[in-house]
């Protein structure tokens, strides 16, 4: 397996678009914020060079490469725009027969390594729900630490008839890199 993150370029945006938006109904959609109800684009909107997309040309989000084929996507967003000091991470992995094989686990230490490189802060956070079992133990398996659990979401994190809980994950830069022994 060799996982590369890089940035989606204008010669990509379809074959990214079918692998991760072509199916509105995929299963990818059912754990990632589901409660949420996002409207995947058209394929027509996604390709329109006319448009900007967030999705190009972006160092927040860079499309996980394995085997020289796409499989998913790496995001980061500032949970606190326009300081730009709280800086939260995420993966989605489209295709189902691309989990559990460690893809997401590869793909995320190099996006942590990365974002701390790039950047002088002193912490990465990850945000998922209580329904996303494989995104907690991926976040668990680095050693994110548990920092949050907002009990039963009122409105934001309901969905099939229930709530669910809001968990915050995160981890220090010095917890990073005594873990991994990497200098960053």
């Amino acid at each position: 397996m060799q996982i590369i993150l890089k940035e989606l370029q204008q010669d990509e945006l379809t074959d990214f678009w079918e692998l991760a938006f072509s199916n509105p109904h995929a299963e990818w959609t059912k754990w990632n914020g589901p409660y949420f109800h996002d409207k995947l684009p058209s394929k027509d909107t996604f390709i329109d060079s006319s448009q900007k997309n967030v999705y190009l040309n972006n160092p927040l989000r860079k499309v996980i490469w394995n085997n020289n084929q796409m499989v998913g996507m790496v995001f980061a967003y500032y949970a606190d725009e326009p300081l730009e000091k709280w800086l939260e991470v995420g993966i989605s992995i489209y295709r189902q027969a691309n989990w559990q094989q460690g893809i997401g686990r590869q793909a995320l230490t190099q996006w942590i390594i990365e974002l701390f490189k790039q950047s002088t802060l002193p912490h990465l956070g990850l945000t998922t729900w209580s329904g996303n079992y494989r995104m907690i133990a991926l976040a668990e398996s680095l050693n994110l630490k548990k920092e949050a659990e907002i009990r039963q979401v009122r409105q934001v994190r309901y969905w099939q008839g229930k709530y669910w809980d809001s968990i915050k994950y995160g981890i220090l830069r010095t917890e990073w890199t005594n873990k991994n022994k990497t200098s960053l």
